[in-house]
């Protein structure tokens, strides 16, 4: 069966949503560099830690993550930063 969204991996960082990690003080400037950026086919590409494991028994009803997919986290004023950058609906 096909699935109604797919991820297109061609598609290429077209820019950051909000502030980089190291504006947030969510990095010491190597390797944890939560972040979140629009791709150039308008998809939205969330870099964060992979808690999926820790998660997966606790999910809402409704809510699932297929066996290709992680749960990512990322801090929460890295979103609230990105809000200028994200249109409405």
């Amino acid at each position: 069966m096909a699935r109604a969204w797919e991820a297109d991996p061609s598609a290429l960082f077209e820019r950051r949503l909000g502030k980089s990690a190291k504006e947030l003080g969510s990095s010491d400037g190597r390797d944890e560099c939560p972040d979140i950026w629009r791709l150039d086919n308008g998809d939205i590409a969330v870099i964060g830690r992979d808690l999926t494991d820790n998660y997966r028994s606790h999910l809402p009803e409704g809510v699932a993550v297929g066996s290709d997919e992680r749960l990512v986290i990322i801090p929460g004023a890295m979103l609230s930063a990105a809000k200028v950058d994200i249109p409405d609906a």
